[in-house]
């Protein structure tokens, strides 16, 4: 028991305190150290390198997952512009064929209202010419009845025959011929 009565011994002359350094228990401290590593290493160590190993695959499974998620979000980004993209080309090829549908209307309507105003001219010039002829008919007439009268009156007989009207329509006719 040398060694241990050299411990005993070390103890007593070693200054006390809680942060004197002293042979004898550091000796005994490491030797504690070495114990607890070789318990540490057949039992602890391979339990915890596989939590951490674990913990490792776990955290590059989710990196990869969060890589694929935002890949999957940038290709769903680009399918959304493209779409908006065709939205507004659609937009303005619809806008582009109102306008066309429009200018078209807006044509249409001016030639058939161009049509129309001339469809109402020439009827009102057939109505004229219709109407004039009428009145010139009824000038006639009365030009002829008021010569008849006027002649009766001169000669103071009475021509009311239809020949009499024919003798008179036909000199009026040849003074101004009819417009037909």
């Amino acid at each position: 028991m040398p060694v241990f009565s050299l411990l005993l011994q070390a103890a007593e002359e070693a200054p006390t305190g809680p942060f004197a350094i002293t042979p004898g228990v550091s000796l005994w401290t490491l030797v504690i150290f070495l114990i607890l590593m070789v318990v540490l290493a057949k039992t602890a160590w391979p339990m915890i390198l596989k939590a951490v190993e674990a913990r490792e695959a776990k955290i590059r499974g989710e990196i990869e997952a969060a890589e694929r998620a935002n890949a999957e979000a940038q290709r769903m980004l680009q399918q959304y512009q493209a779409q908006l993209a065709r939205a507004n080309a659609e937009a303005q090829e619809l806008v582009a064929q109102g306008r066309q549908a429009g200018e078209q209307l807006r044509e249409q309507l001016a030639t058939k209202g161009r049509q129309e105003q001339e469809e109402l001219l020439q009827r009102a010039r057939r109505e004229i010419t219709l109407e004039r002829d009428r009145a010139l008919a009824e000038l006639r007439r009365e030009a002829v009845e008021l010569s008849i009268a006027a002649a009766s009156k001169v000669i103071e007989k009475n021509l009311d025959t239809e020949s009499d009207r024919k003798l008179v329509r036909d000199y009026l006719d040849s003074l101004h011929p009819a417009k037909s």
